[in-house]
């Protein structure tokens, strides 16, 4: 018997029973592996976490997708939900796969000399002062910048270009003046970074 491959590279299908465990490991599978597919209105296998919060949160952690609702949601309302922020989610799904599949660049203590020396150009070209800058794993950000100044830049940047790593550096140095993403901030952004909008894009 003759075998017959269909060419899924940049297709959209519909996989029945996806909210159950193998329609949901195929679909998660389909998605990891293949380039460009898209699932059409399917729901992803998800964990619901019911707490006292007013609102629902959809939350991907580890390519898993994890609800936390209101103990008043029914688990319909829910579903509902996650059929219209499906293409969110799996766009999130595959952002979370290619950022899992990049190799480091350099070691942690070439990391950690190269923040620093970016750190300490930007904070001398910018005089925007930090109260201290930390490395660590961050889950949803490159970095962050508090109202106390204490900025964090996500170890994950290892994977990016210095370049990147600067970019990020000086984003949350200018938090220090802004603590928004208004015009203003953006502007000063690029006073200091002219080319910043096609440094951004490495991280797409």
């Amino acid at each position: 018997m003759s075998k017959e491959f269909i060419e899924l590279k940049n297709k959209t299908i519909f996989i029945t029973g996806v909210a159950g465990f193998i329609g949901s490991n195929l679909a998660e599978r389909l998605l990891k592996e293949i380039e460009g597919i898209k699932m059409d209105n399917s729901i992803l296998n998800y964990e619901i976490k019911y707490s006292k919060i007013k609102n629902i949160y959809i939350q991907i952690k580890d390519g898993r997708v994890i609800v936390k609702a209101p103990k008043r949601v029914n688990k319909k309302e829910i579903e509902k939900i996650i059929q219209q922020k499906s293409e969110w989610i799996q766009k999130s799904i595959e952002k979370e796969n290619k950022k899992q599949e990049k190799e480091p660049r350099y070691t942690k203590e070439e990391f950690k000399n190269i923040v620093e020396k970016n750190a300490n150009e930007l904070i001398k070209e910018t005089g925007l002062v930090p109260n201290k800058i930390t490395i660590k794993q961050i889950k949803y950000a490159w970095g962050s910048c508090t109202s106390k100044k204490n900025i964090t830049i996500n170890l994950e940047l290892i994977k990016y270009s210095q370049q990147a790593i600067r970019y990020v550096i000086l984003h949350e140095l200018c938090h220090i003046k802004h603590m928004n993403h208004s015009k203003e901030f953006w502007n000063l952004v690029e006073k200091y970074m002219p080319e910043y909008k096609k440094i951004k894009k490495e991280f797409k």
